[in-house]
């Protein structure tokens, strides 16, 4: 989804720091608090997910945030969803995923990617 909006809006982002962390760098406004609150949302840390959530009301506003929470939620629901329901990876994006795109961001490194199930 992330590199389909990318070349919809003509913006280029280094995907790597989707498993590396974004830097300073990145050209993805409020790219720290975005990913700080991710990460508190699948960690399921409330205290994180709390302090997390003000930031991005205050960098983002109420409908920012909201905007974000719906993101989260939907990304972390694709994975349980086909998790619970047993899609193996190797099926993922009707087995047509980009094996450069996995390499280059360290999606390979993943456990499940691993397993190959």
């Amino acid at each position: 989804m992330l590199r389909e909006s990318m070349q919809t809006s003509g913006q280029t982002v280094d995907l790597r720091a989707v498993t590396q962390g974004f830097g300073a760098q990145a050209e993805v406004p409020h790219a720290a608090a975005l990913a700080e609150f991710a990460e508190a949302v699948v960690l399921r840390d409330t205290g994180r997910t709390d302090a997390a959530r003000a930031g991005l009301r205050e960098a983002l506003g109420p409908e920012g945030l909201v905007d974000a929470a719906a993101t989260v939620a939907a990304f972390h629901g694709f994975v349980r969803v086909a998790d619970a329901i047993g899609i193996p990876y190797t099926t993922a994006a009707r087995g047509e995923d980009a094996p450069e795109l996995r390499a280059q961001i360290g999606i390979d490194a993943f456990y499940r990617v691993q397993s190959r199930d």
